[in-house]
């Protein structure tokens, strides 16, 4: 799962592993693709929890507009076959 979540976010499931509150700034060590380049650091701005608790939050809004949709729907039907 952890996996799947840094993939999301572009960012290294060792970053994820490794991260800190200390500040909103963290280093991700990115693995190059061909082993002569070693690895690099990156600054990156955002706390990869803090976007996937965001993106949860959309998620569940969408959910919940979807729900109160079928409701309506629901009640509009109930109402044509009272009428």
């Amino acid at each position: 799962m952890l996996n799947k979540i840094a993939s999301a976010l572009d960012v290294t499931a060792e970053a994820i592993k490794n991260f800190s509150e200390d500040g909103d700034v963290f280093n991700i060590q990115h693995m190059q693709g061909h082993a002569s380049a070693g690895s690099s650091f990156n600054q990156c701005t955002f706390n990869p929890l803090d976007k996937l608790i965001e993106v949860m939050d959309e998620n569940k809004k969408l959910y919940e507009r979807l729900l109160a949709s079928e409701r309506e729907k629901i009640e509009i039907l109930i109402q044509q076959q009272n009428s």
